[in-house]
Order: C-alpha cells, then structure tokens, then sequence
C-alpha cells in the first residue's frame, strides 16, 4: 500500500508547488489554512493538478527533487499524461 503522495498544486496566482505528505487531505487543509508551507501562504485556493503514489519516504522525496527542477512547461506535459 502507498504510504506516500507526491503532489502539484495550482495556486490562485497560477504558480505551481510540488510537495510531499503521508496524508493528502491533512496537507491541503494545512495549505488552505495557512500552517502549510510557507510559499503557499496567500497563494490560496489550490488545486491539485497532479499526484503520485510512493511506498516510501525517501522515494517520494527524490522524485520530489526531480519535480522541482522541471520547467513549467515540463510540469504542465507531466500533468497533462
């Protein structure tokens, strides 16, 4: 079973945040509140564009990185498979 979620968020000002959590419903109440991560403050609301399933932490948080450093333009062809 999937512990882990990679996930693209879309925020209100069209930019995009690529994150990590065990619980994806807990995080996105997280960002929407505020206690989130610190880029996704005022960028609210959000849409979840994209996500991934890992079995592990550390699997999710390469492919994390790997994310991070795509262009926008290479994330949307991402999202859009």
């Amino acid at each position: 079973m999937s512990k882990w979620t990679l996930y693209i968020l879309k925020c209100s000002d069209d930019s995009y945040y690529t994150g990590i959590t065990n619980d994806l419903n807990k995080r996105l109440s997280d960002h929407g509140n505020g206690t989130g991560a610190k880029y996704t403050r005022g960028r609210g609301p959000f849409e979840v564009i994209y996500s991934e399933k890992h079995d592990d932490r550390s699997t999710a948080s390469k492919r994390e990185f790997f994310i991070k450093k795509l262009s926008r333009s290479e994330k949307e062809a991402l999202v859009k498979k």
